[in-house]
């Protein structure tokens, strides 16, 4: 196999992967809300998914360093086609109600949260079989991932208006039995007993330590962190913020506005579309870019702004604008926090504390529909907004204020780890 092919096949069963959960992260708050009129409903749904999700993903990183990454993928995939698949048997049938979508929606966030943790610690090793930095190798992932966002959104605001948002999940499984296919047939059995960082706990022999015991590992060495304790705390925060966003506070907006799911669609295309080039930009000159200072830059240019031109209504044209630079400099960030959480993670760790780390940044995710239709339903669609970008604002700002940040540029061996 070419040394290039395990990264190709990565990236194209994260594009299949990602496309299609994209689709249904539309395609479900537009079912619910449509055939329901309830932004709570809409963000329980959104909570049901999220909850799972984060707690399976924390949970699996022992799994993950005991099983392989590979092997996880593969399986979480393949069984994702048949959960998924539920929604649009029972939807053509007349049988899907509320009842019957929460359980579906919960198997779905089990499934999805050790996929998405196995493909990402596959990345250091396959950064290595294709001898290429890091920060190159997360930079294409993130454009590539954000390529299939975009195509997700795009496809899926036409797809729902045409078919109906409980069949275009047909699309969703299919996508997920494409990547499975091309993990199993396209990424090796991941090499093992590569150097270890300076300061590496020692493993210790197969059946020596429980399941229990490695997962507290992992937790002591991330917390022991400051660097990564930091951005945790501030990651957790947006990423509520953003899912109010995403799962109430802008499809209510789009549907109170007169429009339908293709413009709701087109917005989240627009951010994910100009988020491509900001990611491809890090890819090329990451390791070079001041990373601290941009990552700052790019939060504070991705949050408040989208937030303030949709509370206040603003033309559609202006409201893109706004979206296209959010999206741009978002692209920046998770090609430089993959980085920095990547070359702190001793080998022998990484499955249990990147799953750990990422379990923690979505850990506020299950609770954003629910925020979001709450401060609807008590202060108003405008003042949420406002509300939530403010919110947004701080927690970008936040960060500045911590010693423990001074940490961000230094390399690993700088930082003592």
């Amino acid at each position: 196999m070419r040394r290039g092919g395990p990264f190709l096949a990565l990236a194209a069963a994260e594009t299949l992967s990602l496309s299609g959960t994209r689709l249904s992260t539309i395609a479900i708050p537009w079912l619910v809300l449509s055939t329901t009129g309830s932004p709570v409903l809409t963000g329980l749904t959104a909570m049901m998914e999220m909850l799972p999700y984060v707690a399976a993903k924390a949970l699996s990183g022992p799994l993950i360093d005991r099983v392989g990454p590979k092997r996880i993928a593969v399986v979480c995939d393949t069984a994702s086609v048949a959960v998924v698949g539920l929604v649009p048997l029972l939807d053509l049938f007349g049988l899907l109600d509320m009842p019957l979508l929460l359980p579906v929606v919960f198997a779905m966030g089990v499934l999805r949260g050790p996929s998405d943790a196995a493909k990402q610690a596959m990345v250091p090793d396959i950064a290595t079989l294709a001898a290429m930095p890091l920060e190159r190798v997360t930079g294409v992932v993130g454009a590539i991932e954000r390529l299939a966002s975009t195509a997700g959104a795009a496809g899926a605001g036409a797809l729902i208006g045409l078919i109906g948002p409980g069949q275009a999940l047909v699309v969703n499984a299919v996508t997920f039995a494409a990547a499975a296919l091309i993990v199993g047939v396209g990424i090796p059995g991941l090499p093992r007993g590569m150097p270890e960082p300076r300061g590496a706990p020692e493993a210790r022999p197969g059946g020596m330590s429980s399941y229990f015991s490695d997962l507290r590992e992992g937790w002591r060495f991330l917390r022991g962190d400051v660097v990564l304790v930091s951005i945790v705390t501030m990651v957790a925060t947006t990423n509520l913020l953003d899912q109010a966003y995403h799962a109430v506070l802008l499809p209510v907006w789009t549907q109170s506005s007169g429009h339908g799911p293709e413009l709701l669609g087109a917005m989240f295309s627009a951010f994910t579309g100009a988020s491509i080039a900001g990611a491809a930009i890090a890819a090329a000159i990451g390791e070079r870019m001041p990373r601290l200072m941009v990552y700052t830059v790019a939060f504070l240019l991705t949050g408040f702004p989208r937030f303030l031109v949709v509370a206040l209504d603003a033309p559609l044209a202006l409201i893109f604008i706004i979206l296209a630079i959010a999206g741009f400099a978002s692209g920046f960030l998770n090609p430089i926090l993959s980085a920095v959480i990547f070359e702190r993670i001793p080998k022998p760790l990484t499955g249990r504390v990147t799953a750990m780390n990422a379990a923690l940044c979505f850990a506020l995710i299950p609770f954003g529909g629910l925020v979001g239709g709450a401060l609807i339903s008590t202060i108003g669609l405008a003042a949420a907004l406002s509300l939530t970008g403010l919110a947004y604002l701080a927690a970008t700002l936040f960060p500045l204020a911590l010693k423990s940040f001074r940490g961000f540029d230094k390399a690993v061996a700088d930082a003592g780890t």
